[in-house]
């Protein structure tokens, strides 16, 4: 029954090397079965742990271990199915025992050499043991900087957007605060940046899944959360003031941040219509449209247009990214914020506290 074992043995090799060439060097953005039932099984624990605490602050703290508990299991499973892999081969091309042949295919995969057999049928299986391991935790050191320079990308225009809307994030008081200040023509500047910003995800969380399970370093940012609301302002700007400057630079961030939410939920199994009708359904209503067209109004900004003449062109825009950027929120576990969906948790949706007007006022007379 040796044949057994060394069939089973190369499947399990073929298995691991998939997974990790998948992951690690193939930029296709592919993912793994193994990636995803360790990221599901780490956030279910996660989640359950949390689950009797209070507050969303005390739930993100645990959360925010997902990440490296997940890039830590991918090493260790690999390593794993390469020491059952070379075991099994080992057991099936040679006369030794099964605790011989692991000890062996151990003994040359970490390189430590303790264990060794006269038998020349093994020296080629030991030889490439030994690459093995040392290249798989190679990879693993060099994919780290990788993540941690599109994370540092991804969270400094997160953090950027806090100086001009506060956390959690809403399209609407993006709009509401930049008028209140009168820096809406500055609006371009940051259409043009999560222009680039939004491509720049497309492209790393596609190749590497799992920077989706990164936190922000602050609970109540969340980089699903800010595109949604950097989108929803720009989807309302060119509503309602389809005459604005800003509007084409509004029109290509919009564009560049629904390719990008489709190309992850395309990686994510995330299921899509990739040509929605203008007025297909939304979750979002009117009545909650109207109240934020109010809600910027009072603020300051002068739309050419009412609530009920821009609702079909901002529900044209919002069609292409709402179900999506909502799967996306919740499955993170984002900052349950307005406009973006429901969580597996409890918990309301959290308005952001705009800061106490503190400019000098002028002396009464």
């Amino acid at each position: 029954m040796r044949w057994i074992s060394g069939v089973a043995g190369l499947a399990v090799l073929m298995i691991t090397v998939g997974s990790v060439l998948r992951n690690l060097v193939v930029p296709r953005g592919l993912g793994s079965a193994l990636v995803r039932v360790l990221w599901r099984l780490t956030r279910w624990v996660l989640r359950r742990v949390s689950a009797p605490l209070r507050g969303y602050d005390a739930r993100d703290r645990f959360l925010a271990w997902l990440a490296p508990i997940v890039l830590l299991a991918m090493l260790w499973s690999w390593l794993a199915g390469l020491l059952t892999g070379y075991g099994l081969l080992m057991h099936a091309f040679s006369g030794l025992s099964w605790a011989d042949s692991f000890r062996e295919a151990g003994s040359s995969l970490f390189t430590l050499g303790f264990a060794s057999n006269a038998r020349s049928r093994l020296n080629a299986l030991d030889f490439v043991a030994a690459a093995s391991g040392p290249l798989v935790i190679a990879l693993q050191i060099a994919y780290l900087p990788t993540l941690y320079g599109a994370y540092n990308r991804r969270e400094l225009e997160v953090t950027l957007l806090g100086a001009r809307v506060s956390q959690p994030a809403w399209g609407p008081e993006l709009l509401a605060r930049q008028a209140l200040v009168g820096t809406v023509d500055e609006l371009q500047g940051l259409y043009e940046n999560w222009e680039r910003l939004a491509a720049d995800v497309g492209e790393t969380h596609t190749n590497y899944p799992v920077l989706l399970s990164f936190r922000s370093p602050r609970p109540y940012r969340s980089w699903v959360v800010a595109l949604i609301a950097v989108m929803d302002a720009a989807a309302m700007h060119i509503s309602l003031a389809p005459t604005a400057a800003t509007v084409p630079a509004a029109r290509l961030m919009l564009r560049s941040g629904f390719t990008a939410l489709r190309d992850i939920a395309r990686v994510v199994h995330i299921p899509f219509d990739p040509d929605p009708r203008p007025d297909g359904p939304l979750r979002l209503t009117f009545e909650e449209y109207a109240e934020a067209v109010a809600h910027v109004r009072r603020a300051g900004f002068a739309p050419e247009r009412s609530a009920e003449e821009s609702w079909p062109d901002f529900r044209g825009w919002r069609v292409n990214y709402e179900s999506i950027g909502y799967a996306l929120a919740r499955s993170t576990d984002a900052v349950p914020a307005l406009w973006s969906g429901d969580r597996d948790f409890p918990g309301t949706p959290l308005a952001p506290r705009r800061p106490t007007d503190r400019r000098p006022q002028p002396p009464a007379r």
